[in-house]
């Protein structure tokens, strides 16, 4: 079959090749990949910017139809639309595992960088991992639950979204877009969502279109000042990081009010970054991180999808074989997408 491989560590080293057709343990059942999403993360391994085990399949966003069950496998057939977390290999057993997060196991080898993903026209999950994709959500709109359940376990779970918030979002590529959307759906009564002048062009618009109150280049006015201006000098209830920008990170404790709440998502890509620490000690802001999703994360965004309270077609700009993945990454890569879609 085919797959979209990292063959080996460096910049590139990404190739579309003929690898086996994947076998499948008592525990598994066996996927047909019906379209799968090209993530930050993805661009960032092409790059060799992110951790991965090569030789290995990238993607880890996706949907599908299952076509084989392992021997123990319960409560799943052929035929059955699925998506599925992609917390691969965690151990079960410790503490993390125990208490329903095995998103932050040590020993977790997620699909797309640790074992085999979904840049191919098969591919293995263990059924403990699977959700059952809604009647009325088609493949495409499924492709994008994984990033939907990162932000509901970021902003509603982890962080918590109170009504009548004003929230702000910090970047506008698909997790922002995302976040903007279940800040409304779970009661926030003003969003804004701000960008750069490259997302003038597509992302921004987007923003529009699915509902964000406020739009802001930051090229062209400043954020601190529109957020302090709209709440009489309050600041924001909830503020999300989804740029990872030093400056941007640092914005978020200048507009957030005193006892308010900044959501941390975006990665930075280094080590360090300068950051305002006083200033946040002394509005006693809480700054909540979170990392990939929980279970109950991709059961809401799941049901936020089925009901048209987070709209992700809007976000989906390319659709391309799997053969055409490398204009996908650079589509990806530069700004001018907001979702890539590959379909097997």
């Amino acid at each position: 079959m085919k797959a979209l491989v990292k063959f080996k560590k460096g910049v590139g080293f990404v190739e579309l090749r003929e690898v086996p057709r994947p076998s499948v343990a008592q525990d598994e059942v066996l996927i047909r990949v019906r379209a799968a999403g090209i993530c930050g993360t993805d661009v960032h391994i092409y790059h060799d910017e992110y951790p991965y085990y090569p030789p290995v399949t990238l993607g880890h966003e996706f949907s599908g139809e299952v076509v084989e069950v392992g021997e123990e496998v319960r409560g799943w057939k052929a035929g059955d639309r699925v998506v599925a977390e992609p917390h691969t290999r965690a151990c079960g057993v410790c503490s993390y595992c125990r208490t329903g997060n095995p998103q932050i196991c040590s020993d977790k080898r997620s699909i797309g960088w640790g074992i085999d993903g979904a840049f191919a026209e098969l591919l293995a999950m263990p059924a403990w991992l699977l959700h059952r994709i809604p009647d009325n959500v088609s493949f495409e709109e499924a492709a994008l639950t994984e990033p939907t359940a990162i932000v509901t376990s970021a902003v509603n779970i982890a962080t918590g979204v109170e009504i009548g918030d004003v929230a702000v979002i910090l970047g506008p590529g698909p997790i922002g877009l995302l976040a903007a959307q279940v800040a409304k759906a779970s009661g926030a009564s003003w969003v804004m969502v701000t960008g750069t002048p490259r997302d003038s062009e597509i992302r921004l618009p987007v923003a529009e279109q699915v509902g964000v109150d406020c739009l802001l280049n930051v090229a062209e006015a400043d954020p601190v000042q529109k957020v302090m201006a709209m709440t009489g000098g309050r600041g924001a209830d909830l503020v999300v990081d989804a740029s990872g920008a030093e400056s941007a990170i640092n914005q978020a404790v200048a507009m957030v009010r005193p006892l308010g709440r900044v959501c941390a998502i975006g990665l930075t890509g280094r080590e360090e970054i300068a950051f305002s620490w006083d200033n946040a000690v002394f509005k006693s802001c809480r700054i909540q991180f979170s990392l990939s999703s929980t279970y109950l994360g991709w059961e809401q965004a799941l049901s936020l999808i089925a009901c048209a309270k987070v709209r992700v077609d809007p976000l989906i700009t390319h659709r391309l074989s799997l053969e055409d993945w490398l204009s996908g990454f650079k589509a990806a890569a530069s700004g001018k997408a907001i979702k890539v879609l590959l379909m097997p």
